[in-house]
């Protein structure tokens, strides 16, 4: 017999399968030696009290033997003689359209402008080594897009719960632990998510599918309103009728393409700000209210959100146990991100801080019309790199001389390895920014005793958190408003925040896509 329980309890006993099956024993009445097996279905921690709990929801196997169930991947056909979809982008959004389309019988062709995932290495140590950034292959263009190289987060406020499922479901069969179906807060690493993205490039190709490295699309061939093929750098072209445009939200070269072609794209809010770094024992002392975190528990995140002045200022892409790394995508331009290994087991803890922007922020760039954005985020990038002596080296300020507008005469060595560049914050950015940054410091450091210290280093800036630019499309059919056959896709597109969302909205994609073409076959 099969029983769900949820139970709170210590680290300790969470840890420890014997000691949990003992309390779930006597919490439930159960007779010790009639549990055959405990299953961890849900896990979270409740830290919101000195004494920390483990939410767990179980399903324990009484008089009854557990049989595992393995993660089985679907049966994918053959697709080498299929319809074909050209697939613009090998982000999450991208590969994951790409497997659904094999799914429902159809040829994927993926372009991918970067290089596949091992020889994305030499180019991401140049960046820090040499300050040499390649404009298709570095932290944000390349096999598996933006995530693969900074943290493989997969969390997402996504209400499509049974989407979230499958897609972890789909990331555990191509060799994720299953533990992420576990986590409430799931986590790859850095370092693991390469082989995945590896195993599902393979499986493509197996089964009749493409994928095509170092090739940019530079046009797309379009006749009456209708995507007729795609030409690429070396002057090629690949006739098609069926276009997934899935080139992530560090792609301005296709924003600025569609604009110069009048094809319609909108200016959109994002957010913008810096990425500090704090000790992770000092996160852990502020988050768990201890001295030691101890052996059973995970390096601690945190979240916090705060409305300054009518602003909203939060954390985002927050890295425990992680490193803050270089993410430019072109030269004479500094951007920064966070990422932790799977262990989390770096002595630094980094996060995203952001403050929200609105279109009309960006009136001094009005005359790029819905481009206004991208140079908005553009100027900071380029003149943090001037600041910063013109390398990869990021303005930088302790986070209480920034708060009280005061140079730091000294820093420490920070995760961030092409290195700082001691820096007055109000010079990087437009007075309403940083102020609300001071601002909002001043009340984190409120709501997080011991947050707002000195051990803490500001680093600038954080710009890349989502795309300045939508390209629309139809609610209904998911094509463009005005281009038929040409499905705006992911984060790139404005319809997407994260590894999770963006793989959701590749496979809704594809599944439309798909479908006008079965359409038309039957």
């Amino acid at each position: 017999m099969q029983h769900e329980f949820t139970i709170q309890v210590s680290p300790e006993i969470a840890a420890h399968p014997d000691r949990l099956k003992s309390k779930v024993a006597h919490k439930n009445g159960i007779p010790l030696d009639e549990i055959r097996h405990i299953q961890v279905l849900k896990r979270s921690i409740d830290a919101r009290q000195r004494a920390i709990k483990v939410n767990l929801k179980l399903k324990v196997y009484v008089q009854e033997d557990f049989i595992e169930q393995p993660i089985v991947l679907p049966e994918y056909p053959d697709v080498s003689n299929a319809p074909e979809v050209v697939i613009i982008g090998a982000g999450p959004a991208g590969l994951f359209a790409a497997l659904r389309c094999i799914e429902l019988g159809c040829k994927p062709i993926v372009l991918e402008r970067g290089k596949d995932v091992q020889a994305r290495r030499r180019d991401l140590k140049a960046i820090t080594r040499d300050h040499i950034v390649n404009e298709d292959s570095n932290y944000c263009f390349g096999e598996g897009g933006a995530g693969t190289y900074s943290d493989g987060k997969l969390y997402t406020r996504s209400k499509k719960r049974g989407d979230v499922h499958r897609i972890l479901e789909l990331l555990v069969g191509f060799g994720a632990t299953d533990q992420i179906l576990v986590e409430a807060h799931p986590h790859i690493g850095t370092n693991k998510l390469p082989g995945i993205i590896t195993a599902i490039r393979e499986k493509i190709v197996e089964r009749g599918g493409e994928v095509h490295f170092d090739t940019r699309v530079i046009d797309f061939e379009i006749k009456n309103s209708e995507i007729n093929g795609v030409t690429l750098l070396d002057g090629s072209t690949i006739a098609t009728n069926k276009v997934i445009l899935a080139t992530g939200h560090s792609a301005r070269d296709i924003f600025t393409l569609l604009y110069d072609k009048k094809i319609e794209i909108e200016a959109k809010p994002f957010a913008l700000g810096v990425r500090v770094e704090h000790p992770q024992k000092l996160i852990d002392q502020i988050q768990y209210s201890c001295e030691v975190r101890g052996p059973y528990l995970p390096p601690s995140p945190y979240s916090i959100v705060k409305q300054v002045k009518g602003r909203g200022m939060y954390s985002f892409c927050m890295c425990p146990g992680g490193v803050i790394a270089p993410c430019a995508t072109s030269p004479g331009e500094v951007v920064t991100n966070g990422w932790s290994p799977s262990k989390r087991d770096q002595p630094t803890a980094n996060s995203g801080i952001v403050i929200e922007l609105r279109v009309e922020d960006f009136k001094e760039f009005s005359k790029y019309g819905p481009l206004s954005g991208v140079y908005f985020q553009k100027s900071i990038e380029q003149y943090a790199w001037q600041v910063g002596g013109k390398t990869q080296k990021v303005p930088a300020q302790k986070l209480v001389d920034m708060v009280e507008g005061r140079i730091s005469t000294n820093l420490p060595e920070t995760s961030y390895k092409p290195g700082l560049t001691s820096a007055d914050m109000g010079v990087v950015f437009p007075k309403f920014i940083h102020q609300t940054l001071q601002d909002g410091f001043k009340a984190f450091g409120k709501s997080m005793k011991g947050y707002l210290t000195n051990d803490a280093v500001v680093h600038a800036p954080e710009s890349r958190t989502s795309s300045p630019v939508r390209i629309p499309r139809d609610w209904k059919t998911l094509e463009h408003t005005q281009i038929k056959g040409l499905y705006p896709c992911g984060e790139g597109a404005g319809y997407a925040g994260g590894i999770i969302s963006a793989a959701i909205d590749g496979e809704k994609c594809a599944q439309a896509c798909v479908a006008t073409i079965l359409s038309k076959t039957v």
